[in-house]
């Protein structure tokens, strides 16, 4: 297993995040050595999706503000509906994904996540994956898109779904520890 000491990743999440998506990509990465900060737009608490509920309260690290991609190594994007959703319509958290591309960096997104890819003009010509319904959007935003539990496009790491979660976190770690991807661009 790759070894991410002195590597530090950021989980951008706010509101209505699927669970699994921020917690198993979470534990893979500290497991694996990585020190990980949960970023949002405010701070205190954001809190869980579960099986079409809410969930559990996790404790926000640092707030975009407080932030930049010179921080971190790299970045995941969890999933569920409301959290891309609500993201995608902050400029703040739109900008912050996109300099992880002009920086080529690592980036992960799984599920709806990959709507923040497309809302940050970073899909075009990308080799990517999504939950299913989002498909169109994704294309319409430039990306190929096909139905694989992962796909990696140099230093881009995207599934599908919860399920996916063992093959996502196997590559998102790999990524991180392969750092920074020339091709990885904005």
């Amino acid at each position: 297993m790759e070894n991410l000491n002195r590597k530090t990743v950021a989980i951008l999440a706010t509101n209505g995040f699927e669970e699994s998506e921020l917690s198993e990509p979470k534990q893979a990465l500290e497991n694996a050595g990585a020190d990980v900060h949960i970023v949002s737009l405010k701070s205190g608490n954001i809190k869980a999706w579960k099986n079409g509920n809410w969930s559990n309260s996790y404790q926000v690290d640092k707030t975009l503000d407080e932030v930049s991609q010179a921080n971190y190594n790299g970045l995941v994007l969890p999933g569920g509906v409301i959290n891309p959703d609500t993201l995608r319509n902050d400029k703040n958290a739109v900008d912050f994904v996109k300099s992880f591309f002009e920086n080529h960096k690592p980036v992960a997104a799984i599920c709806h996540a990959p709507w923040l890819l497309a809302e940050a003009g970073v899909l075009e010509g990308r080799n990517v994956t999504s939950y299913c319904s989002i498909k169109t959007d994704i294309i319409n935003a430039g990306a190929n898109w096909t139905d694989e539990e992962v796909v990696v496009d140099a230093g881009l790491v995207t599934s599908r779904n919860p399920e996916d979660l063992p093959a996502f976190n196997a590559k998102l770690v790999e990524e991180i520890y392969e750092g920074k991807h020339e091709e990885q661009t904005a």
